[in-house]
């Protein structure tokens, strides 16, 4: 009997199911291994099992399956099964749990969002530091009634798919849940009751006179406060580093996802795509679910 080790899921995007036998099949002949086979959702998802050499790269292995998969858009995850269950999830808010950066819909407030969403380009990308960056772009604002907050988050922010399933779902599984943003609290706080998250942490923007005054509150909550609210938590939960994981799209986000046991990078910016261990092109939120092994029937909608 054959005594698995590794995980390869295989998830497509909801809205297209393009997954079948031919592909995973394909898959399953790419490992050169005796493999077993689940689906977590009809056309979605499934878990191919196999087993590895002890020293095997799940990165390099994912990079295989994806050759042999050719341009289906299809993504592909491997873990080892020994160390797949997690207990900590810390997410990235903007262009990941919701489809917007919420500073740049801000800035298009006063005119300003080419300029402001060129600046948050450069950043996310990692070519300049995100700390001066956000400075320079809160300053822009400064004047700006707060009352447009409420506007914006009514017209202008939309949860990402699965956002909603993916939190309800890790929570009704005793997952521990943090949003932790380079953003602001006058955002997370909304989004992360929208979702269900457990706690958010962000960034506070000053106000004077119900208008911003141009500054946000030191320090600024950016890519060393993100990994250490994963250490914080991880300590507070006593959990050991494997029974983490992380998601995100931007390079202030690739300490917290190097740190976590399982760092997701989704829908995400060159670097941080290149550096985490799974990558999300394809497929939307719930597929954080399908890599923790839980099937579609199981989600929490």
């Amino acid at each position: 009997m054959v005594s698995y080790t590794h995980a390869a899921t295989l998830v497509s995007n909801p809205q297209y199911a393009v997954l079948d036998d031919a592909l995973t099949s394909a898959a399953r002949e790419a490992l050169d291994a005796d493999t077993g086979m689940r689906w977590l959702a009809a056309g979605i998802a499934a878990d191919v099992l196999f087993a590895a050499v002890a020293d095997a790269d799940p990165k390099a292995l994912a990079d295989t399956l994806k050759q042999a998969l050719a341009a289906t858009p299809v993504d592909v995850i491997v873990q080892p099964l020994a160390t797949r269950q997690k207990k900590l999830f810390l997410a990235d808010m903007d262009s990941t749990i919701i489809g917007q950066e919420c500073i740049d819909e801000l800035a298009d407030m006063v005119g300003l969002k080419p300029h402001v969403a060129a600046i948050t380009e450069r950043a996310m990308r990692g070519e300049i530091e995100f700390e001066p960056a956000l400075r320079e772009r809160v300053d822009l604002l400064k004047g700006l009634d707060v009352r447009v907050v409420d506007k914006v988050i009514d017209e202008r922010i939309t949860l990402n798919p699965g956002a909603r399933t993916l939190i309800q779902t890790l929570r009704a599984r005793g997952i521990y849940t943090m949003l932790v943003s380079g953003g602001f609290t006058l955002f997370t706080s909304r989004i992360a009751d929208r979702t269900g998250f457990h706690e958010n942490r962000a960034n506070t923007l000053l106000v004077e006179d119900r208008r911003f005054s141009g500054s946000v509150h030191e320090p600024i909550l950016g890519r060393q406060a993100k990994l250490d609210a994963l250490v914080e938590m991880r300590g507070k939960l006593a959990l050991q580093p494997s029974e983490t994981m992380a998601i995100g799209d931007g390079a202030n986000d690739l300490a917290m996802l190097d740190e976590a046991g399982l760092g997701f990078a989704y829908h995400a910016k060159p670097a941080v795509a290149a550096a985490a261990d799974a990558r999300i092109d394809h497929s939307d939120l719930t597929a954080v679910l399908y890599a923790l092994g839980i099937p579609a029937d199981e989600f929490v909608t």
